[in-house]
């Protein structure tokens, strides 16, 4: 790893000045095309960027491509708060409106280079050039790939730059390289691995100068496989260059301090269905533990019949603290995705776009999602529609508590209130998506890496993608609402030792006088025990919510996916839930993501893990987050850790769908929230993605404090 730590020290220094640049350059290409259609415009803008904005090549690297350029001190002012007014007049599409979390088509963009895609757009300009729209659409995507060309070609000249102003002599013959290796990409299709890494990487950096970000770089042990097979036989790379040349490109994610949450797939099954494992798939495990930062967001898919070296070597980069790769389960996904019409082939091409969501690369728009606030829908039920802290709240009324006679009534006054939520939901979304003229936001760009916008002639969001948008429901709170059913169910109905109406004023209170009620509503069965009484709720709660939120569409013909998955809301909007039958306090956090409420789960991670898989996940297409959390010698321990992996395989094979695991001691974590100065580099995982602890707000540090603790498996 001779590179890495000379690009580490590189990019701790930021330059000075404002981090600008990028405006001042699209508003002065606008200025030469007023009057132009906002598509047109913003694609002569685009390779105006490509072709001034400032490149910058360190002296120790090996993938071209920086933030550096962006920098910029003694501009003036006033220009730029014009251009913040011009640029912001055309407008740009955000999280809601298919703006970014992308999987781009990287396998067949380096598969044809940039003259085998400039190629197809000249093909499709013959095929529609009747048809005025679409030749103005080609027409703008070939203006931005004639811009990207220069972009690439800059770099080289950038990098030839940089070997003229080193001394060391390593680095000269590396720059040389990769000034070369630039130049023939910069219109040829790669041919080395170095050649297909930095074409990938400059695409993703234009993306974050569009303001692009969560941007995946799906499956790369498949589409750069052939390039580091070509390379390792030829003699070209070892393993561990190799793995040094990926660490080098995976770096420049947390460029001067700048965080995104790049999602990494390796792993899983090829869209053939044969083993898709390979030895890229280790060096890039190895290379996202040798940077050992909470950028690269990876993710592994594990499949029936793979190698046992797969798992123990993802526990093992997870046991150094960083919390990842996020372990997925494609015998749940696939047929999770594939219930919606995708392909067979494409369904086993899956990856994940931001934390966890699936997602088919390059062939459906970018994807959005939101919360989904399931616990205050359960208090409706008891203030008649109203919540007990967030004043804005009004859900349907149900009906006087009396009349609620059984378990049954009680559940079908919660669906009603769930039901109209979801209703609104939907409305809000489909409101605010369906609302612009896309083809004035046309992102030609974008376009250039999904199937079928060239051939087509038309916008990833105006009908040129293979597949329509989809949209994901983040519901929360699975174990808040399985515990809190549980104890409605035993407490109420079957011990019969308090009334619903004694029960919402006990909640009304917060408990406060009722403390001998709330101590039998905790003493119910809760959710991560095995105990059938209580996950009966948590399967209930995956049907019901997938039933309800299947009957919707987007604007453009897509389905409404369920994720079982909060990030970090389940604090926040704990934060405006009022108290729930389950005992838990208002205001305090709902449980985290699928996870069982922290605390509760006393059985042991066996026990939780038969809970964990009682559920259909295969219905919840967008996927789920559950955070364990073990002993570090549970993942350093190579006893302990066979057993774990011996856990998770079997949970895997009953149909759980995702896990992830912090194993840094609560010790550690109450340390580092007294002494934070000592602990800078202390990286956990969070909820779908991992950041340095001492960066999360007291509230998150104190929730993943408080998970349970596991020592052993039993």
């Amino acid at each position: 790893m001779k590179h890495l730590p000379l690009l580490k020290e590189a990019q701790s220094h930021r330059p000075a000045g404002d981090y600008c640049h990028t405006e001042l350059i699209r508003y002065r290409a606008y200025r030469e095309h007023y009057g132009k259609s906002p598509l047109t415009a913003g694609a002569l803008a685009q390779r105006a960027w490509f072709e001034t904005f400032p490149v910058y090549v360190y002296e120790c690297d090996r993938i071209a491509g920086s933030r550096h350029g962006n920098f910029i001190a003694g501009y003036n002012q006033l220009e730029l708060n014009r251009a913040r007014a011009i640029c912001g007049s055309y407008g740009q599409l955000g999280f809601w409106t298919n703006s970014d979390h992308f999987a781009p088509g990287y396998d067949r963009f380096l598969r044809e280079g940039i003259c085998g895609t400039m190629a197809r757009i000249d093909e499709s300009l013959l095929v529609h050039r009747e048809e005025a729209d679409k030749v103005e659409f080609l027409t703008a995507q070939k203006e931005v790939l004639t811009g990207f060309s220069t972009f690439v070609r800059r770099h080289s000249e950038a990098a030839l730059e940089a070997a003229a102003r080193t001394d060391n002599p390593d680095c000269r013959k590396e720059l040389t390289a990769l000034a070369a290796d630039l130049a023939y990409a910069a219109w040829e299709k790669p041919v080395t691995l170095r050649q297909a890494l930095n074409l990938v990487w400059l695409v993703h950096l234009s993306f974050l100068f569009q303001n692009k970000y969560a941007m995946a770089l799906g499956r790369m042990d498949q589409y750069l496989y052939p390039y580091y097979k070509h390379d390792i036989e030829a003699g070209i790379l070892t393993t561990e260059e190799a793995e040094d040349l990926i660490a080098c490109a995976f770096i420049k994610i947390v460029e001067y301090g700048f965080g995104d949450t790049v999602n990494i797939c390796i792993g899983g099954v090829t869209p053939a269905g044969e083993e898709g494992i390979n030895e890229l798939s280790y060096a890039i495990l190895h290379a996202v533990r040798d940077c050992y930062v909470p950028g690269p967001n990876l993710s592994a898919r594990l499949h029936e019949g793979m190698p046992d070296r797969f798992l123990d070597e993802c526990l093992q980069v997870i046991g150094t603290g960083l919390g990842y790769p996020a372990l997925m389960n494609d015998r749940v996904n696939i047929p999770a995705l594939q219930r919606h019409g995708y392909s067979p082939e494409d369904s086993r091409d899956y990856c994940f776009v931001g934390c966890i969501e699936n997602f088919i690369p390059g062939k459906q728009p970018a994807w959005s999602d939101g919360r989904f606030n399931v616990p205050q829908f359960l208090e409706a039920v008891f203030y008649r529609g109203t919540s007990a802290l967030d004043q804005n709240y009004l859900g349907l009324d149900t009906g006087a508590l009396e009349e609620l006679e059984t378990m049954e009534d009680f559940l079908g006054a919660f669906e009603k209130q769930i039901a109209f939520a979801a209703a609104e939901y939907v409305t809000i979304f489909n409101n605010e998506n369906g609302r612009y003229n896309y083809r004035h936001y046309a992102q030609p760009f974008m376009s250039l890496f999904c199937d079928d916008c060239i051939a087509r002639g038309m916008d990833i969001n105006c009908g040129g993608a293979r597949y329509p948008s989809v949209h994901g429901a983040g519901c929360m709170g699975i174990g808040t609402i399985a515990d809190s059913l549980a104890a409605v169910e035993k407490v109420v109905y079957n011990d019969r030792t308090c009334t619903l109406t004694e029960l919402r004023d006990a909640l009304a209170a917060n408990f406060e006088g009722y403390e001998t009620l709330r101590a039998r509503l905790q003493s119910a069965p809760k959710y991560g025990n095995n105990d059938d009484f209580v996950d009966k709720y948590a399967v209930w709660y995956v049907e019901y919510l997938d039933r309800i939120f299947g009957q919707y569409r987007t604007r453009d013909g897509g389905v409404f996916y369920t994720a079982i998955a909060s990030n970090t809301q389940s604090v926040s909007a704990g934060h405006i839930t009022g108290a729930t039958p389950d005992g838990r306090l208002s205001g305090v956090p709902l449980s985290d993501a699928a996870s069982p409420t922290y605390g509760v789960d006393k059985n042991g991670p066996t026990a939780a893990f038969l809970s964990l898989c009682k559920p259909d996940y295969r219905l919840v297409s967008c996927g789920t987050v559950v955070n364990q959390k073990y002993t570090p010698d549970m993942l350093t321990d190579p006893v302990k850790r066979a057993a774990l992996t011996a856990a998770i395989q079997v949970y895997f094979s009953r149909g759980g769908q995702e896990v992830q695991i912090n194993c840094v001691s609560r010790d550690v974590l109450k340390d580092a929230m007294a002494h934070p100065e000592n602990y800078g580099g202390l990286i956990v995982r969070v909820s779908g993605f991992s950041a340095y602890f001492t960066s999360l707000a007291r509230d998150v540090q104190e929730d993943i404090l408080h998970r349970t603790e596991h020592a052993e498996i039993r």
